[in-house]
């Protein structure tokens, strides 16, 4: 079994976040690949499936960003799997927006809901790091990153997040590098 984490913050209020685009991932995932209805468990709401013949756990945390170790850590603890079988999707302000980046390890680049996670398993588990620009200066940061995404966004995004699902059978497969050339190659038509 593979544990999906879209990483958000719970509440209508933040729905088109540019900080929720974890969550939104989660929800488009569970749509295009047949997932059953969102529980409650973990302290989290999640969604069982198979993406690319593999059993996939996906999840919102609803503990807000800067807890959502706890709730991964809860469903890994349960499932007895190790950090790896983790994949975080998460919004990431060093790369362009609408880009898809993959990476195991590394910083957590100041993103307090990949600090909360390494923080709770260290940083063994896979990235799906998803662009959303850099504001071009830090005093603008929280609010760009708090902020909704634009209506101009809205079409670039929903065909990140479509690219991203008719894709993820590599990602589920661990083929990280066909997976974002793929993504790369449908957002390119």
């Amino acid at each position: 079994m593979q544990i999906w984490a879209g990483l958000g913050n719970p509440g209508t209020q933040y729905a088109l976040h540019r900080h929720n685009v974890g969550f939104i991932i989660a929800d488009v995932l569970a749509d295009m690949h047949g997932f059953g209805p969102w529980t409650k468990k973990f302290r989290s709401l999640i969604s069982e499936g198979a993406i690319g013949g593999k059993r996939v756990l996906l999840m919102k945390p609803q503990t807000f960003m800067n807890d959502s170790g706890d709730a991964v850590q809860q469903a890994l603890r349960f499932y007895r799997l190790e950090p790896g079988a983790l994949t975080a999707f998460h919004d990431e302000l060093d790369l362009l927006p609408f880009k898809v980046k993959v990476k195991t390890g590394g910083s957590t680049a100041g993103h307090n809901g990949l600090r909360s996670i390494d923080a709770s398993l260290g940083p063994d588990f896979r990235r799906v790091r998803i662009g959303i620009g850099h504001p071009g200066h830090k005093d603008r940061v929280v609010r760009w990153v708090l902020g909704n995404y634009a209506k101009s966004e809205m079409d670039d995004l929903s065909d990140l997040l479509g690219a991203i699902a008719a894709e993820a059978d590599w990602l589920a497969a661990g083929d990280d590098a066909r997976f974002m050339s793929d993504v790369a190659l449908r957002l390119a038509d």
